[in-house]
């Protein structure tokens, strides 16, 4: 898993290789800087100590490059005058060398963070292809922290895997090669100790990457308590719930506390190790450089051999540092991107398969034998059947879960039947492409969705192109005009989160002037007068009527007397169909409807008997 989920990460930086490729050029540059100003600094302290001949570094090549190098910057000058050369020249690599490093991070950046904008682009653009139930089972704060928190550790799999990685292997290799130039034995000394400090790291790898999956799922639970919890701040408030949740909370931030500390404290010992081994090298250099019959050398090497050979192997720590880390690193930024992919591999139920036709609507929508269940679950659905011509009114009734949302969650192809089928004009729904059936429809329901945006922005969703004079007969139609012309800024009054400026029934007319604007000649309307003030309500009804006219409706209804006018009447129990008919058959006939009807206008019997 760990594999592929790396080369699936890479594969998303192919767009980018061309400034991939210069931040590689860069850095190799810069890392060879780094061993150019060693190789000046041994001329440089020849300089200062003032020695003569023979360097004593245990290499003539490496003596025969240093004066090609420096020599059209010192000849002819005298030590002084040399030592001062060779620190300018020393300075200005060091500028050129970080000038280097700063522009290779800078491309850097501009990777990871493309990297980041197309893997967070992507999850969402998933996520609109998902099927419904997957949010149904799927904390929304869950899905925030993967788009949000676990997209951003991904990017270090740019700077520890490929940039960073790249720099310090050049950076080993560069320093190495002067460390073996000057001895070779020495060299070998030192690189001895090194697979000690890398199996003690690689020891701490297996653990740190279980703790830190462990910490990203705990990240997600706290992300999703609190997009959850603030969501519901009324709730807590009106049932005097502030001091449990509080606990709660704390609770778990205490988990995610102590999750955080079980990996840090894995994370953690990388440092103070590679510090140790620093000051082993330091010790041991210095030791066998002054006693060269331990490694085999005839004669100790020059001081400033011994010096130079001191900053190049200590600075060979730092990378060696960050190389051995990478496995810890990575497991860290792995751990993120597996939880990515998981979003991302979730199968997408929304694609238009290859063959599927557009959809047109001239005659009916028949529902033949339709059953349906959620996964494994029990059947919510069965063998449901009945029609919806063209230009009638068809509603669906009954008691709390008989089926009703679900059923008509399926006309729009939210889902799919899992038994029988539901046909347009003769073709299946799942013969036809899901963005051709849902333009022919406009849905609104109960749970009015608004967007933290303007009114005109929310009346024109779904309706782009509609123009100004279009938006304000909609909202006139739909019994809105009146009070937005006293918001503040009118249609562009910024509404907040989910249109919690306005009541009820205010959403509810948007949502109306919306449908209207879209046109639809299918209507499908879930509930949509329920939970309103009488006065609400007849406003409501008032724009539904108008809504309704001339089109194709199904509705969904628990106040009966909304429906008493409609072509047909479903009742539904139990996902069956057990009754069908007028409102006029169904109370004459008794049975569920009756019932229904009776508790909810027992006390309008007078009214009802003279109406009969």
């Amino acid at each position: 898993m760990t594999v592929r989920t790396e080369l699936r990460l890479l594969r998303m930086v192919v767009p980018y290789r061309g400034r991939l490729a210069l931040a590689l050029g860069t850095t190799a540059l810069a890392s060879l800087l780094d061993g150019f100003t060693l190789i000046i600094l041994i001329p440089l302290l020849k300089h200062l100590f003032g020695t003569t001949g023979a360097l004593r570094t245990g290499s003539t090549r490496l003596e025969e490059f240093v004066s090609r190098v420096t020599e059209p910057f010192v000849a002819g000058l005298t030590p002084g005058q040399a030592a001062g050369r060779l620190v300018l020249v020393l300075v200005l690599g060091l500028l050129l060398k970080n000038a280097l490093s700063y522009a290779s991070t800078q491309l850097s950046v501009g990777v990871q963070e493309g990297l980041v904008r197309d893997l967070r682009t992507r999850i969402f653009d998933h996520l609109l292809t998902l099927d419904l139930g997957y949010f149904q089972r799927t904390r929304a704060g869950q899905l925030i922290s993967g788009m949000i928190t676990e997209v951003d550790q991904t990017k270090t799999v740019i700077t520890a895997s490929l940039l960073s990685l790249f720099q310090n292997l050049v950076v080993v290799a560069t320093t190495l090669v002067v460390l073996s130039q000057i001895s070779l034995r020495l060299t070998l000394l030192t690189l001895a100790c090194v697979p000690a400090m890398v199996l003690l790291l690689q020891s701490l790898l297996k653990r740190l990457r279980r703790h830190s999956r462990a910490r990203t799922r705990e990240r997600g639970e706290v992300t999703a308590t609190i997009a959850e919890r603030i969501g519901a701040v009324r709730l807590i408030r009106s049932y005097g719930e502030e001091a449990r949740e509080s606990a709660r909370f704390a609770a778990q931030a205490t988990r995610y506390r102590r999750q955080v500390i079980r990996t840090q404290r894995y994370s953690s010992l990388t440092s103070p190790l590679t510090e140790v081994f620093s000051g082993f090298l330091v010790i041991l250099i210095i030791w066998a450089g002054t006693r060269p019959a331990l490694i085999g050398l005839s004669a100790p090497l020059a001081p400033e051999a011994i010096i130079v050979f001191l900053m190049a192997a200590l600075k060979l720590t730092s990378p060696l540092k960050t190389i051995s880390s990478y496995p810890a690193v990575m497991a860290v930024t792995l751990a993120s991107a597996e939880r990515v992919f998981e979003i991302l591999d979730e199968p997408s139920t929304e694609l238009d398969r290859p063959g599927e036709g557009t959809a047109r609507f001239e005659r009916e929508v028949l529902f033949d034998r339709v059953s349906f269940r959620y996964g494994r679950g029990d059947p919510v659905l069965t063998e449901v059947s009945f029609a919806l011509p063209r230009g009638r009114v068809v509603a669906l009734v009954g008691p709390s879960g008989a089926g009703k949302t679900t059923l008509a969650d399926l006309l729009p192809r939210f889902h799919d039947p899992t038994g029988g089928q539901i046909t347009m004009d003769g073709v299946p729904l799942t013969r036809l492409t899901r963005s051709s059936i849902r333009a022919l429809m406009g849905v609104v329901s109960q749970d009015t969705v608004l967007l933290n945006d303007t009114v005109y922005a929310n009346i024109t969703y779904g309706s782009p192109g509609a123009t100004r004079q279009q938006v304000e007969a909609a909202a006139q139609a739909a019994n809105a005009d009146l009070f937005l012309s006293q918001l503040p800024e009118g249609y562009e009054t910024l509404l907040g989160e989910r249109g919690t400026r306005l009541s009820g029934g205010q959403r509810q007319r948007i949502a109306i002037a919306r449908a209207l604007l879209r046109d639809p000649p299918i209507l499908i309307l879930d509930e949509a007068t329920s939970a309103l003030d009488t006065e609400s309500e007849r406003l409501v009804q008032q724009a539904i009527d108008r809504l309704m006219a001339d089109r194709t409706v199904l509705v969904i209804a628990h106040r009966l007397a909304t429906v008493r006018d409609a072509d047909e009447i479903v009742v539904l129990d139990q996902g069956r169909v057990v009754q069908r008919g007028t409102h006029e058959q169904l109370f004459r006939s008794g049975g569920l409807y009756r019932r229904l009807y009776d508790l909810q206008f027992r006390d309008q019997e007078p009214v009802l008997a003279v109406e009969r």
